[in-house]
């Protein structure tokens, strides 16, 4: 008889095993079986959970854009201009626990399945206009224009979402500290050629 309480632990640790085995394996070769080895489990009991390896998948992908937003979040809250804000917005992204090489190769799988798989479509569409909006809210107070607010708010994603995909194939440990410098860089260029001081 299962012990009262056990669910959520469990559920994260296929979580957390599913990411890793995405990492060793590849996505196309992992099994529920290897996962729930992984993570300590019976296969019947990963089943029971999530239904096949598609949903847990997708229970991963939704863990993970939740632990994204709480990293932004938080930063969002210690953030006291528009400047910092962006630059709250470009930290989150490449937070330690996030940009590590199981997540980003986690996150290579989402990107593959969202072109056949509705619901991983779905959620990654959730995350692109979550962080575009942050980007455009702030922005738009540093250019004052929402156009201009708009197309930087899309650069920036497409770098941040560009450094991810090149860090999965570079040898190395990922360097979060020089990921943010380097959109830091592209951002301060980009306010700079609208002649506008930064507040």
């Amino acid at each position: 008889m299962p012990r009262i309480g056990m669910e959520p632990v469990r559920r994260k640790a296929l979580i957390d095993a599913a990411i890793d085995a995405i990492h060793q394996d590849g996505m196309a070769h992992v099994t529920m079986g290897a996962i729930a080895r992984r993570a300590g489990v019976s296969a019947g009991l990963a089943h029971h959970y999530f239904g096949g390896k598609d949903k847990l998948l997708l229970a991963t992908m939704r863990h993970l854009l939740a632990e994204l937003g709480e990293e932004v979040e938080a930063r969002l809250r210690r953030a006291a201009t528009p400047r910092q804000r962006v630059g709250a917005i470009v930290a989150g992204n490449f937070a330690p626990g996030q940009f590590r090489p199981a997540v980003i190769s986690a996150w290579l799988a989402f990107y593959a399945a969202a072109e056949t798989q509705p619901e991983a479509r779905r959620l990654l569409r959730v995350y692109t206009r979550r962080l575009e909006s942050n980007l455009v809210h702030a922005l738009q107070e540093l250019t004052g224009e929402r156009e201009r607010a708009m197309l930087l708010a899309e650069t920036i994603a497409a770098l941040i979402d560009g450094l991810w995909i090149r860090r999965s194939l570079a040898p190395g440990e990922p360097d979060p500290a020089g990921a943010v410098a380097l959109v830091e860089r592209a951002v301060e260029a980009a306010l700079a050629g609208d002649g506008r001081p930064e507040a």
